[in-house]
């Protein structure tokens, strides 16, 4: 059988000593060596068939090489481009990711954070938590490097990347207005997320600042980020009996819903109301009618993730900051349009349901 190439080979073939070649394979300390001794002992490595042993070198180091991912929903198409963008950070340093689903679950997100500490994790990105999440805080405090994502945890020194969601509901509620739209409807994310809680929080700030009437806006705020939530929330509104125009959804699968809902009413949209959503999931051209929404840097959004994780594994977090944010674009497409004129809405059969 072949002998296993060795660092002790690499470095008599190259001329350095065994620890040089160490440090120029690890992705973190490579950088103490100059780039072109780093290159001579990689290309060394690569025509000698050298092949790291992740468990020897585990136990020198008390590193794995490893990253878990935590995210809440993995049937949620937002998700592939942001571990996307994670996995193109890691993957060409040596670092392999662990995925895990927690279904927004608490208990479950409990079990599976256990899990991922059992199997020595070097760091977490964590896109599922609550507002309130004491576990993952004391993941954190007992010296685990933790980055949150989309996310943030209240009262936390958690570092933590999240879109501006007051410039994306700014913008959404300017676009409806430019409509001639002042009675809009949200349908409010679960108040338990923090995306769901400054996304409400913005809807208040930004409709007060830009002159709308409080007694025409209204609030329905869904248990979950999905289309039965919203399609729920929007028949909730249609009971209520108030009239409105347009609904800001605060993500594209609840607005989605919303339009589903609408449509057992016979309500058409935009025609009847306008409807806009929040991240710019995938496949939303494939989708009539083709949702006006806030796009969020899905892809960036992960290699930020993994840029400032790694940072927080090598420093211990001195240089990294606390609070991310990331820009936003409005995206207009076919769901919103004018205000319909009232008479309009009446030869419709919509005012009654509206």
């Amino acid at each position: 059988m072949k002998r296993r190439v060795t660092l002790k080979d690499i470095a008599a073939e190259v001329g350095v000593h065994v620890s040089t070649v160490s440090r120029a394979l690890d992705p973190v300390l490579s950088s103490t060596i100059t780039p072109e001794v780093v290159s001579r002992i990689r290309a060394t490595a690569e025509q000698l068939g050298y092949r790291p042993n992740r468990i020897a070198a585990g136990l020198r180091t008390n590193r794995t090489m490893t990253v878990g991912v935590m995210i809440p929903d993995i049937t949620n198409v937002i998700f592939p481009p942001i571990l996307r963008g994670i996995e193109g950070v890691l993957e060409p340093l040596g670092y392999a990711t662990i995925i895990v689903n927690t279904d927004s679950e608490a208990e479950r997100e409990n079990r599976l954070l256990n899990v991922l500490r059992d199997r020595g994790v070097d760091g977490i990105v964590h896109a599922a938590v609550l507002l309130s999440d004491p576990c993952i805080a004391h993941v954190a405090e007992d010296g685990l490097p933790v980055i949150t994502l989309n996310r943030r945890i209240e009262n936390s020194r958690i570092p933590y990347i999240i879109n501006d969601e007051e410039a994306g509901i700014r913008g959404m509620l300017q676009h409806l207005m430019d409509l001639g739209h002042r009675q809009i409807a949200h349908l409010a994310g679960p108040q338990e997320l923090s995306t769901g809680q400054l996304r409400l929080a913005a809807f208040h700030k930004v409709a007060a600042e830009l002159g709308l009437d409080r007694d025409e806006l209204q609030i329905a705020e869904a248990r979950r980020f999905d289309e039965a939530e919203g399609s729920h929330c929007a028949q909730q509104l249609l009971r209520g009996g108030r009239p409105f125009t347009a609904i800001l959804g605060a993500n594209d699968r609840l607005a989605l819903g919303a339009i589903e809902g609408l449509r057992a009413h016979g309500i058409s949209c935009p025609e009847d109301v306008s409807v806009t959503g929040f991240n710019d999931m995938c496949f939303l051209d494939l989708i009539r009618p083709r949702l006006t929404t806030v796009r969020i840097q899905k892809y960036d959004a992960g290699r930020t993730a993994a840029q400032l994780l790694l940072k927080l594994m090598a420093s211990g977090g001195g240089d990294v900051p606390l609070e991310t944010v990331l820009p936003v674009e409005i995206v207009i497409r076919e769901s919103t349009a004018r205000c319909p004129e009232l008479d309009h809405r009446r030869r419709r059969g919509g005012l009654a349901r509206i």
